[in-house]
């Protein structure tokens, strides 16, 4: 059975990246600097990717049978972890709280992203 939550979760990431993408260019571009839009549209760019991706490799798992929990799980959390980290810290100017915690989390949602793509082609390569 295709794992629906998955589905979910990377349709919503696109939807909303759509959205964020929209708003980036509208709304933003008269706030921010040219590079911190840049990077804000990088966030935006990579949560498209990776909402694809989720739906992607549901789906090939589901056709070969395989166990891609863990692949769709650091996806998601990597995901989760770039992205938002990026908005977070193009916006810091404009919000009323310091996110500078976030620089660290940037990379780490990179990495978690690169580790969910490894145990996606070691495990396709198994089939």
């Amino acid at each position: 059975m295709v794992n629906k939550t998955y589905l979910i979760i990377g349709s919503t990431l696109c939807f909303l990246a759509i959205i964020l993408g929209a708003f980036g260019a509208h709304s933003l571009k008269e706030i921010l600097t040219p590079d911190r839009l840049q990077s804000f549209e990088t966030g935006v760019r990579y949560q498209m990717y990776s909402g694809l991706s989720l739906l992607l490799i549901t789906l090939v798992g589901h056709y070969f049978q395989l166990n891609v929990k863990s692949s769709l799980l650091l996806l998601t959390i990597g995901t989760l972890f770039f992205s938002f980290s990026i908005y977070g810290l193009t916006l810091q100017d404009s919000l009323p709280f310091g996110v500078k915690f976030l620089g660290p989390i940037t990379p780490i949602g990179g990495l978690l992203m690169l580790i969910g793509w490894i145990l996606f082609i070691i495990n396709l390569a198994k089939a």
